[in-house]
């Protein structure tokens, strides 16, 4: 069950992004939603002077600025939700926002974010840098929005039998019937035994699905790309994968499969682990 949905917003293009399907989700689970925008400490600290005469830096007004900014996301986010008919309110936290985000999630089932924000120096193709720690910190699952992300339309479920893709399947179930979405499953293997042996398990694991399931499988090119391709080709509205792959190596990193897809796809993409 979905029932607690947070959304991190800084006030971006994408971040809105993840505002707007956040509340779609939250509308149509009938989850509650909330939202938390963090004052980056980054943007208020005084930088070394490394020993130059230089005017007193103006922490206190940079911090009354961002703050003010902070609060306005948080407003103006608040009054979006009301204006979809929903309750929701956004925390102002100050610090790291990937610590301070991670932190808040703990309170909630699922979470958003826009696949870039405001610090990001490369914007579209390329996840930020506070989302790319957030995911390497949190065991949440967690809903990457890129901006221009379409808010309705079927599931693409890539499975490669690891236990992220299980845990995958299961939200995907969960989303499914709760936005009564079709599904795509996206089974990738060289080996043609192999895919059928996927597509038996992945049969067992979405049998309570109470809507259409299409089943599609690629031997050839790149399984990132191929899963990039059939989401624009069913134009789904999601795709749900494990962070992780078969061939997990460490915690530490996304599987290189969830990391490129995450960062190229024009649709949100759910990360299970």
């Amino acid at each position: 069950m979905i029932e607690t949905i947070l959304v991190a917003t800084d006030g971006s293009d994408d971040a809105s992004a993840a505002e707007q399907t956040a509340m779609g989700l939250a509308s149509r689970l009938g989850a509650r939603l909330s939202a938390v925008s963090v004052l980056d400490d980054r943007l208020v600290r005084s930088p070394s002077n490394d020993g130059l005469a230089l005017p007193a830096f103006p922490e206190a007004d940079l911090n009354a600025y961002h703050r003010a900014r902070a609060e306005a996301v948080a407003r103006r986010f608040a009054d979006r939700a009301r204006g979809e008919g929903i309750e929701a309110t956004c925390d102002v936290l100050q610090g790291s926002p990937d610590d301070r985000i991670v932190d808040k999630i703990q309170e909630a089932d699922l979470l958003l974010i826009g696949r870039t924000g405001t610090l990001s120096g490369n914007r579209g193709s390329l996840i930020g840098a506070t989302v790319d720690s957030i995911l390497r910190k949190t065991n949440k699952p967690t809903i990457i929005v890129p901006s221009g992300a379409p808010l309705t339309g079927p599931l693409v479920l890539g499975f490669d039998g690891s236990p992220g893709s299980r845990i995958a399947a299961k939200l995907a179930v969960t989303l499914a019937n709760g936005l009564n979405e079709a599904v795509h499953v996206f089974v990738d293997s060289k080996d043609k035994g192999r895919a059928v042996a996927r597509f038996d398990e992945v049969r067992q694991l979405v049998g309570g699905l109470s809507v259409p399931v299409r089943e599609t499988s690629s031997t050839l090119g790149r399984p990132d790309v191929k899963m990039v391709d059939t989401a624009r080709e069913a134009r789904a509205s999601l795709i749900v994968m494990g962070a992780y792959g078969r061939n997990r190596i460490t915690d530490y990193f996304l599987g290189s499969n969830a990391a490129s897809v995450a960062r190229t796809s024009p649709v949100s993409v759910l990360l299970a682990r």
